[in-house]
């Protein structure tokens, strides 16, 4: 089929995906101090960057689901606002249902509920005893398995989703206009990669762009730009900015392609060696990027909280404060407008605003949350635990399809 876009959705789409959101653009630039200019993403439900490109996407779905006559079981893992923002989207959806899977005890109590806190009978949400990055190893398993996919139209939501880079390539082009001289400067708290990734896919449109990618402790992206070092640390570090607590970004996978002129099948070798030995070295040709990169550490997420609250008045979450340390520590060529990528409202990380000596009064319908009540099931940690969650997703995946097809329901007791 040789049709565009334009032709395959209809007029509208795009608009009623979006009209939740709380400000006219469904995005702002906010300009402070200094020529400190804010490009705020989180004005969705789940005050989270992942609503914009998740809500057109769950929208294009829905559309396509409803257009065929089919249905689809949607498998996400999520380090924070990805699984929330997932859940708000697609419940209630008549054919789709939603398996989300968190990393229990490493993301805040707003992300958790985000998900918990929605008992639609399409919506499953698991919560595991490890990490974002440990989540993905039976998630990538269960993917693996083309006749599971088939027959139970798995797919994901994830960022590895097509369709969630590609609108985010949007949000470039609107700073770059809303900011724009001869050339902008966009500085992205940067973990899976995927931001970063549509970041640089606008540069190869022509969009005359400098990137830099800011990340925590996890520092994996920065070391690849820096030394060609493509390798996983022993553990993931739990840091103040949880959604970025990732040591497998997979959309480098995406950045390598583009960097290597499309080679499918040299990316394919060193993805499927990283994936063996979770370790890569990048020559200096293989890593040209176009972009730099910053680590930053707990206590400089705080200072830089804590600065651009007592210079603009203004409260950053953790991510974002991730990048904004980057305007207090770089050289700002006066020539060049900067930009600086707010990927959540602080209204979700209320212990990070209070460990900078910060006060916040959150929205009401964060506060709500605490009054409705939960639902999730847990995946805990054995001795095999890879092959039991993978194991017990596949299960509930079938599960589901069998309920679906006899028109039944997977929580009865629910309301």
């Amino acid at each position: 089929m040789n049709e565009s876009p334009g032709f395959l959705l209809p007029p509208g789409l795009v608009a009623e995906a979006l009209s939740g959101f709380s400000v006219p653009d469904s995005v702002r630039i906010v300009r402070l101090k200094d020529g400190l200019s804010v490009l705020e993403l989180f004005h969705g439900e789940t005050l989270a960057f992942k609503d914009l490109a998740m809500s057109c996407t769950v929208h294009f779905l829905n559309y396509f689901l409803r257009r065929d006559g089919s249905r689809a079981v949607v498998l996400v893992g999520t380090s924070g606002d990805t699984g929330g923002s997932a859940v708000r989207s697609a419940r209630s959806l008549p054919g789709l249902d939603v398996l989300v899977v968190f990393p229990r005890g490493r993301i805040t109590a707003v992300q958790e509920k985000h998900m918990t806190t929605c008992l639609e009978d399409n919506v499953h949400v698991f919560a595991a005893d490890g990490s974002s990055d440990d989540i993905d190893r039976p998630l990538r398993r269960l993917f693996a398995d083309q006749n599971l996919v088939r027959t139970h139209g798995l797919m994901s939501l994830n960022s590895v989703n097509w369709s969630r880079v590609m609108i985010q390539v949007a949000h470039f082009f609107y700073a770059y206009l809303e900011l724009t001289l001869p050339e902008l400067e966009v500085v992205v708290p940067t973990g899976g990669a995927g931001n970063i990734t549509a970041a640089y896919i606008a540069v190869r449109m022509g969009l005359p762009l400098k990137l830099v990618a800011m990340v925590n402790a996890n520092d994996i992206v920065h070391r690849t730009v820096t030394s060609g070092d493509f390798s996983m640390a022993t553990s993931v570090t739990q840091t103040l900015a949880p959604a970025i607590d990732i040591q497998d970004p997979y959309n480098m996978e995406r950045v390598f392609w583009l960097l290597l002129d499309r080679d499918g099948a040299v990316v394919k070798t060193m993805m499927e060696e990283f994936q063996r030995s979770h370790r890569l070295r990048l020559p200096e040709n293989q890593r040209r990027l176009v972009l730099v990169t910053g680590a930053v550490s707990d206590l400089g997420i705080l200072e830089t909280m804590r600065r651009c609250w007592e210079q603009n008045q203004y409260l950053l979450c953790p991510h974002t404060a991730v990048a904004v340390w980057h305007h207090y520590h770089r050289t700002h060529r006066a020539s060049r407008n900067r930009c600086y990528v707010a990927t959540a409202s602080p209204a979700k990380f209320q212990a990070a605003v209070e460990k900078a000596g910060l006060t916040f009064d959150p929205p009401e319908a964060v506060l709500a949350l605490d009054q409705l009540p939960t639902r999730y099931q847990n995946l805990e940690r054995s001795a095999d635990w890879c092959e039991d969650w993978e194991e017990r997703l596949r299960d509930w995946i079938q599960f589901v399809s069998r309920t679906r097809k006899k028109g039944g329901v997977c929580y009865p007791e629910s309301p």
